[in-house]
């Protein structure tokens, strides 16, 4: 063990990421104008050190012009054609694409063309073969690309990555995460909704929320998956489409970790990430919710240890995070290529429910092999 607990958790909300060197401003576009960025981003930015919304955009200009009052710094409401026309680019640096899954796209390859970085929200795209046509599209305009995994900027799961790095509790051996909601009760009442279609989402559960522990574990372990095996079961009309609403899965990372991960749509709102390893464990609960008091607790030995913090918005501190590269000139992260193994772990999950046997993870689409 080459460090204490104490050691690692004084200071325990520091940015670590935050040098001395950020000043200004980067001005965002937010792109798709729903509950998330309405009640979340926007606020969440306004909270923040080195960003502002100065554009919004939606499929009417009438919501998109409302939502101007939003935040005293919007100054241009615009409709998606106008976005795409190149209509007010020069009052914003990047944008925040947060439509459906399967609309990212031509977001993305529209801010490229125009030279705007991008902060995308997870996962990349509905499809593998459409989240590599979005990292490309921004490789080849060499704008900075990142993905709103919160979790990474969370100073909780921070420091636990740290905790792991420094071998605390050993050599990890198991992780064990989940996160679950009432998605049709208390989240989005409308089984309408693009979540319910395979087109707009690719996957109602794995891709919304299971992503949450698969993404996480990834990052404190710094490991990636090799190969997968899963379950999917609907009870809910509503989930035939597209056929995960509850959905248990296993992961074996390439550093010999095993995770057994669980996710559902029409449960008690929940979350959880553990990390066992052979001398103690970490354990964050609750985890991935963003307005809920998240709970750290250390057991190494024959000491347990719950650790009281001061909570932060997950948000401001993504956005804050990704503002401060763009303004340093550093590559931020987790970027595309990141975000592809993801695309690419659920593909094989998803193959995996429907066959009943273990699928490797690689470069190829699981949903592509014989």
């Amino acid at each position: 063990m080459t460090s204490t607990p104490t050691d690692i958790t004084d200071e325990f909300t520091r940015r670590d990421w935050q040098g001395d060197d950020v000043t200004g401003t980067v001005r965002l576009a937010m792109i798709g104008l729903g509950w998330w960025t309405r009640d979340e981003a926007i606020p969440a930015v306004e909270e923040s050190e080195f960003c502002e919304t100065t554009v919004v955009v939606s499929s009417s200009k009438e919501k998109a012009e409302g939502a101007r009052e939003l935040a005293e710094s919007i100054t241009h409401g615009l409709t998606y054609d106008e976005f795409h026309e190149g209509v007010a680019a020069d009052a914003y640096d990047a944008v925040y694409v947060v439509t459906p899954n399967g609309l990212h796209l031509p977001y993305v390859e529209t801010a490229a063309e125009l030279g705007k970085a991008v902060l995308c929200e997870k996962p990349l795209e509905a499809s593998v073969e459409r989240a590599e046509k979005l990292v490309a599209a921004c490789d080849r305009a060499d704008v900075p690309l990142m993905v709103a995994y919160r979790m990474q900027t969370e100073p909780a799961v921070r420091r636990a990555r740290e905790l792991v790095e420094a071998a605390v509790i050993g050599d990890p051996v198991f992780v064990h995460g989940h996160m679950s909601q009432r998605l049709l009760d208390e989240v989005v009442p409308d089984p309408d909704q693009w979540r319910l279609d395979p087109e707009l989402s690719g996957g109602a559960t794995v891709m919304d929320i299971g992503l949450y522990p698969l993404n996480t574990a990834r990052f404190v372990l710094d490991a990636d998956p090799v190969r997968v095996r899963a379950r999917a079961r609907v009870d809910d009309e509503s989930f035939e489409a597209v056929g995960d609403e509850h959905v248990s899965f296993g992961v074996d990372f390439d550093d010999g970790t095993l995770a057994v991960c669980t996710a559902s749509q029409s449960a008690y709102q929940s979350s959880h990430l553990r990390v066992t390893g052979t001398e103690g464990e970490l354990e964050i609960e609750p985890a991935f919710y963003n307005r809920q008091q998240r709970g750290f607790r250390l057991s190494w030995g024959t000491q347990s240890v719950e650790y009281d913090f001061e909570q932060v918005n997950q948000m401001t501190e993504e956005f804050d995070y990704f503002a401060s590269r763009l303004l340093t000139e550093t590559e931020p992260a987790p970027d595309g290529d990141h975000a592809l193994v993801d695309m690419r772990a659920m593909d094989a999950i998803y193959a995996a429910a429907e066959r009943g046997t273990d699928v490797p993870v690689d470069s190829a689409s699981a949903s592509d092999e014989a």
